[in-house]
This record gives structure tokens, sequence and C-alpha cells, in this order.
């Protein structure tokens, strides 16, 4: 299925029984959400995805399961995060094998490449898959910044054509177009910055409380691009405290927490991480409860 790399892409939570199994039913319910909500893709194995805790078999499952989950609305997109490059390589085969429609890819995991090491680790797996690649750029959080040099020499491969900007510097979306034009497709990776972004030129939204939250964010996205401003800010407004949850270390457990209160999901994680507790669990559920008493009345912004 052909990847547009624009609108809203959620990177979905992985959903977990109470006996720390993949829970498929849970999963599914939240998919059907984000679906009836109008987004444009899925992205799974991300950060929110609790990518580095799952297994090998649990990684393909979800591709699997997902696919059939869609049938064939949206694209499913597998992240890679990967420390070597030879097993970056066989997890875009296996996702391919599995039925994704793209890759999210993050540079080297543990091993701070240089320049030059992280064009030849992008390079290698692009040029061992024919699936279209979103360079994940999060130099905040993951120490690695894929810099418009960079860029340049990964135009060379046609297959890398977008990027998930999380570098916090809204500039660098103008930087981006000013370089390069359309050839690479910007998506934004800060919940925080996103709506800024998509009046900075941003093509979409790979966005976290979506999951959710999935009718107020695809009604942000589409708003803006209808060019009804204010109605998308207001809702960005109510929306912020919210959005604040993501950038957080503990985001995984704040946006289970969010799912839970919207009936979307369940609050299980995988250890080492752990629920919530205490007074930080009472502030996050202040900030959730807050937000649901006050939900705006959305338009009919399937329609516009």
């Amino acid at each position: 299925m052909k990847v547009a790399w624009q609108g809203v892409y959620p990177a979905v939570t992985t959903k977990f029984t109470n006996d720390d199994k993949l829970d498929l039913k849970m999963f599914e319910t939240n998919i059907q959400a984000q679906l009836a909500a109008g987004v444009d893709g899925i992205i799974l194995g991300g950060t929110l995805g609790e990518a580095s805790a799952l297994l090998e078999d649990e990684k393909d499952t979800l591709v699997s399961a997902t696919v059939d989950m869609v049938a064939g609305k949206v694209p499913v997109i597998m992240n890679i995060a990967e420390q070597t490059t030879k097993a970056a390589i066989i997890a875009a085969e296996k996702a391919k094998k599995n039925g994704a429609s793209g890759l999210m890819m993050l540079p080297p995991m543990r091993y701070k490449a240089d320049d030059h090491e992280t064009v030849t680790y992008y390079k290698a797996v692009a040029n061992s898959t024919d699936l279209p690649i979103m360079v994940y750029n999060n130099p905040v959080d993951y120490k690695i910044e894929v810099t418009l040099d960079m860029f340049e020499q990964l135009a060379e491969c046609d297959n890398i054509q977008s990027v998930k900007e999380s570098t916090r510097d809204i500039s660098n979306i103008t930087r981006m177009i000013n370089r390069f034009g359309d050839r690479f497709k910007i998506l934004s990776g800060v919940d925080t910055l996103a709506l800024e972004s998509l009046f900075m030129g941003a093509n979409g939204w790979v966005a976290g409380l979506v999951c959710a939250f999935p009718k107020e964010t695809v009604a942000i996205y589409r708003l803006q691009k209808a060019g009804r401003h204010e109605e998308a800010l207001k809702i960005y407004r109510w929306f912020l405290p919210l959005l604040e949850l993501d950038i957080n270390p503990k985001l995984v457990q704040n946006i289970k927490l969010a799912e839970v209160a919207t009936g979307i999901g369940t609050e299980n994680v995988r250890a080492p991480r752990l629920a919530l507790s205490g007074a930080e669990r009472k502030h996050v559920l202040q900030i959730i409860e807050t937000g649901i008493k006050t939900r705006p009345e959305l338009p009919d912004y399937l329609n516009l």
C-alpha cells in the first residue's frame, strides 16, 4: 500500500494483558477508534510502543495483526530501532514479510555513530528494501542529529521519503523546505509543537496523545489544512496540557492512563516500566480529568 506521508500517524501504544502478554483485543479496540477518527496511517514499535521491551515474535505478531485490523484502509508503518546495520536490515525484511507498507527508522542505537556512519547505516537499509522510509530525527532523546548535509546524501535513496521532525527546532522545517523543496515530506514528531509545525509547512503529525484522543488530533490537522486556523487553534489550546504528557520520561505510562480514561486502552506496561503511583499518578489523572471535563465539541472535520 502506498504511503503518502501526510496527515495524522498515531505512534500507537502496545497493549498488554495483566499477565504480560500481547492484548490484541484491546489493541484492536484502539486501532478501530483511530480509523473511525480518520487517521492516515498507523506506526508500530516506536517509543510509545515500548519497542525496546518487545520480543521479536511479538513484533512480528503486532505487524501482521495490525495489517489485518486496518484491512487496507491505511498503511502500517513499523519502526526500526536497532544496534547494528545487520539487525536493521533483517528487521526491514521481516516488516515487509509481515505486511508493513513502510518503515520509520532511528539512527543506530546505543553507539553514537558519527555523520558518515549514520548516513551509511540509513543507506544500507534503504538499499536492502523497497519499502519507503521515514527518518526519525530526534537528537534530544537519541543523541544523533540527522543534519541537512546528511539529508543531502540520503536523498540519493529514492525510498528515503520523509522525516519525523523531532529536533524541537521549528525553524528546521523551513530549512528543510528551503533546501529540498518537497523532496522530503515532513511530519512533526513532538505533540506540543505540532500545530506550529503545520503552520510552518509540515505535511503531517506523528502523534502521541492521539492514542487517547484520536478525534481531537485529526480535527486539529484537518481544520488547519482547510485554512480554518482559529478553530484548530482553539482545540489545540484546550489540548496542550494533555499534549505535555507526551514530553516526559514516563510518556508511555501517562498516555496509557489517558487511554484508560477514554475507554480505549489499559494501564498495563512492561517492566522495568511500572504504572504510575502516588502523587505522580494523582497529578497526571488531574490533567486527564480536567481535559475530559472540558472536551470541546468538534465540527464535522471529516467532511471539510
